[in-house]
């Protein structure tokens, strides 16, 4: 199975949902995110963290690699949405 293939299933609160999704709603449409306070620095420490728990990945010998894939993948399918 391709990595990219496979998917991810997060938990996290209301709050934390409701102020990434306004986040990167934000992002969106502007071209840099913007953290505006520090409700916004403690949902994404706490996706982070929800990430940590999920993946195994950031803890293999080859992540740089991984993350070099990952990157040129997305970067593939953005170019595909133009």
């Amino acid at each position: 199975m391709n990595v990219s293939d496979e998917t991810v299933t997060l938990k996290m609160g209301k709050n934390e949902a409701l102020i990434l999704f306004e986040l990167l709603a934000d992002f969106h449409s502007q071209p840099e995110l913007r953290i505006a306070d520090n409700a916004d620095r403690l949902a994404l420490i706490r996706i982070q963290g929800a990430l940590e728990k999920t993946l195994i990945e950031p803890f293999s010998k080859e992540y740089k690699q991984l993350i070099e894939r990952a990157r040129a993948s997305l970067e593939r399918e953005w170019a595909e949405t133009d």
